[in-house]
């Protein structure tokens, strides 16, 4: 049995937050049941970063929830925090485990199946797989590659797979018919109007979709 026991994973994005503050947003995520955060602000200066994340580590602690760091395995061990999430082209991941050892979580990207399985031997635990439908944030990464590839990567790994790109809410069924574990988004939740509502109504569905 996975020990993931998330099902939504949401990602930051200072800029996506309709003008509010980042902190202010995530706690009414958490407040709502998110249980884990990436935080991802690439555009950050060292300082800023570990500024900003020991106030999201505060935050996540509050709630009892997971903080993971978008590719800093320094900023981890910096403060403390719960995992690292790894993009396909960073630190392999054979190497943040060694870093890191054995008891800290490391999430990676993906945008194949391959890079799927290759994740898994190398021992992650567990894979963001997209983009799974257009979206203008991955775009760089290419064409979306549907849920044929999700369903791939499901049936052939043993590894949680966490479907993002373009899911909302009336996608979250059929990400999880496809074989996902759970859901990765960022202006779902980060740009709604109401963000514990737009929470609720997301884990409610992921929920009734087991």
């Amino acid at each position: 049995m996975s020990r993931i026991d998330f099902s939504l994973y949401l990602i930051t994005d200072r800029h996506q937050t309709a003008g509010r503050p980042l902190l202010s947003v995530l706690d009414r995520a958490l407040s709502a049941g998110i249980k884990a955060v990436q935080l991802r602000e690439k555009d950050l200066d060292t300082q800023a970063l570990v500024e900003l994340a020991g106030e999201v580590l505060s935050l996540t602690r509050k709630h009892e929830a997971l903080l993971f760091i978008n590719d800093r395995v320094d900023v981890v061990l910096a403060l403390g925090a719960d995992g690292v999430h790894l993009r396909s082209d960073s630190m392999p991941i054979k190497e943040a485990r060694r870093v890191l050892g054995p008891n800290r979580w490391i999430g990676a990207s993906a945008h194949s199946v391959e890079e799927v399985l290759k994740a898994e031997t190398e021992g992650a635990d567990f894979v963001v797989l997209g983009p799974i439908y257009d979206t203008p944030s991955k775009r760089l990464h290419g064409d979306p590659i549907r849920l044929r590839a999700l369903k791939e990567a499901t049936q052939q790994s043993h590894l949680p797979v966490f479907a993002i790109g373009g899911i909302s809410l009336p996608r979250v069924q059929e990400a999880r018919c496809a074989g996902a574990h759970g859901i990765a988004l960022i202006s779902a939740i980060l740009s709604a109007e109401d963000v514990q509502a737009a929470t609720g109504f997301l884990l409610h569905a992921l929920q009734t979709s087991d």
